[in-house]
């Protein structure tokens, strides 16, 4: 069977072949990274996961590209509040990403640019898009993009330039020729921190938020790829800039797929900071293992809303306990490579490539998990697990599973996090990476292991307390 994935950009389910035979080449959208993640960002890091795993599990090699935005009006608000360099700041909050994803079992990009590592390259975008009529400079200084100029603008998210126009509601500001254009360079304001600037052509200034995605995807992927991802709140008019730059500059498309993953919502309201409505991943996982979280994530289908509830939570957990005491009947299930030819594989395989169908995907696991309720049959158990594990489920030790009632995730402590970058010792992203492998170590039962890495971090002078709610640190 052909994946077919749904294209946001032709609204509709279309086959899936790469522009390169066997490597797929995927853009998606990360982080702002001026504090802690919370579920809704999970959710979307959480989506284009599975993407790239069933990607390698159909065969192709997968280049993934999920970008951090490290310079923006945020960051620099909120570095300034706490008297501390903007690096320090999203240096802190990449390395608390990088830990909470991590006990997500979400993996690592193959790339993860960080927006101020590629200014000249937005610099030499923005050239182009100047001397082809596409963008021009204001009387203060800002360079824009000219929105009417660009053929085709509204492509992706069904807006025309006529709706547009007929919804603004304030007047056009002085600075621009047309209330839809968009800044791509921002001159240099007085009170901003000089580590908020960069010397251009067009005066001191920094890159606009928009310009930084086309310039990263094309610099590490190309000038088209085969997928660009992000969250649906994206598609206007994060993902629309980035097609009009990026297409008014190179004249090819910028992505031949666009996917967007559903929002996370509370009370019918999208969860956001804006709305004060969201909860942490470091909030959920005080109160809910890591796998029942990404089960709750992964049995809703990604492009459907996902409605958070403890309620909600408590239901996944009692059916994630559900498969692994199926589990637990056949300790000596065999890890075997899957026989994509047995009828509940072809099933599983079936779902997936209906645009990475997750809900049905689950739905097989639990028809294996009858079976092997019934027939106790070794190889459906070893089934079960080796599909389970495509989805990043069903992999610790069933009965160690089984026997916790609560299992939050070894997290940094909230006043590590918030502290200033400590210059002595060990960076937080490093004692962050050994604390997960110390976690990883310990759910292994490779205890030698984990007390080598609480001796390494001795060493370097970080002290672990291990609690009922994880393990904190400080340092000596």
């Amino acid at each position: 069977m052909t994946l077919k994935i749904h294209n946001t950009l032709t609204r509709r389910l279309e086959d899936f072949q790469p522009i390169e035979p066997g490597h797929v080449r995927m853009y998606v959208c990360g982080m702002t990274i001026y504090d802690l993640c919370h579920i809704g960002h999970a959710r979307m890091m959480m989506a284009f996961d599975v993407v790239q795993r069933w990607l390698k599990v159909s065969g192709y090699r997968v280049t993934y590209v999920r970008n951090i935005t490290d310079i923006d009006d945020k960051i620099i608000k909120r570095a300034v509040e706490r008297g501390i360099t903007l690096r320090a700041l999203t240096d802190e909050m990449t390395a608390a990403m990088h830990q909470d994803i991590a006990v997500l079992g979400i993996e690592p990009p193959t790339l993860e640019p960080r927006a101020t590592e590629y200014v000249p390259q937005m610099l030499s975008l923005i050239d182009t898009l100047q001397q082809k009529g596409l963008a021009y400079q204001a009387d203060n200084g800002d360079v824009n993009y000219a929105v009417r100029k660009f053929e085709g603008y509204g492509k992706l998210s069904g807006k025309s330039l006529d709706d547009l126009r007929a919804g603004e509601r304030v007047a056009v500001a002085s600075d621009k020729n047309d209330p839809l254009d968009f800044v791509l360079w921002k001159s240099a304001k007085p009170d901003e921190p000089a580590e908020a600037q960069w010397a251009s052509a067009y005066g001191a200034g920094r890159p606009g938020w928009h310009i930084e995605c086309s310039a990263m995807s094309c610099a590490t992927l190309g000038e088209t790829f085969d997928i660009h991802g992000g969250g649906a709140d994206l598609q206007f008019p994060h993902h629309e800039n980035e097609i009009a730059q990026s297409e008014g500059a190179t004249g090819k498309p910028l992505a031949r797929f666009w996917v967007h993953n559903g929002f996370v919502r509370v009370d019918n309201e999208k969860m956001s900071k804006s709305l004060g409505n969201f909860f942490t991943i470091r909030e959920v996982l005080a109160k809910y293992d890591p796998e029942t979280v990404r089960f709750f994530i992964l049995r809703a289908h990604y492009r459907s809303a996902l409605n958070y509830s403890d309620v909600h939570l408590d239901d996944a957990r009692g059916s994630l306990k559900r498969l692994y005491t199926a589990l637990s009947l056949v300790p000596a299930a065999p890890v075997t490579a899957i026989d994509w030819d047995q009828p509940h594989a072809q099933r599983f395989r079936a779902a997936m490539d209906e645009d990475f169908g997750t809900p049905e995907a689950v739905a097989v696991l639990f028809e294996l998990a009858g079976e092997v309720n019934r027939s106790k049959d070794p190889a459906i158990a070893g089934l079960l697990k080796a599909l389970g594990g495509t989805l990043g489920l069903l992999q610790q030790d069933p009965p160690a599973f089984l026997q916790q009632t609560l299992s939050p995730p070894l997290l940094l402590n909230q006043s590590a996090i918030f502290a200033p970058t400590v210059s002595q010792g060990p960076s937080l992203e490093e004692i962050s990476a050994l604390i997960v492998q110390r976690t990883a170590a310990k759910q292994a039962k490779d205890f030698a292991e984990a007390d080598r890495i609480r001796k390494v971090l001795l060493e370097q002078g970080i002290v672990l307390k291990d609690g009922p709610a994880g393990t904190t640190w400080e340092r000596a």
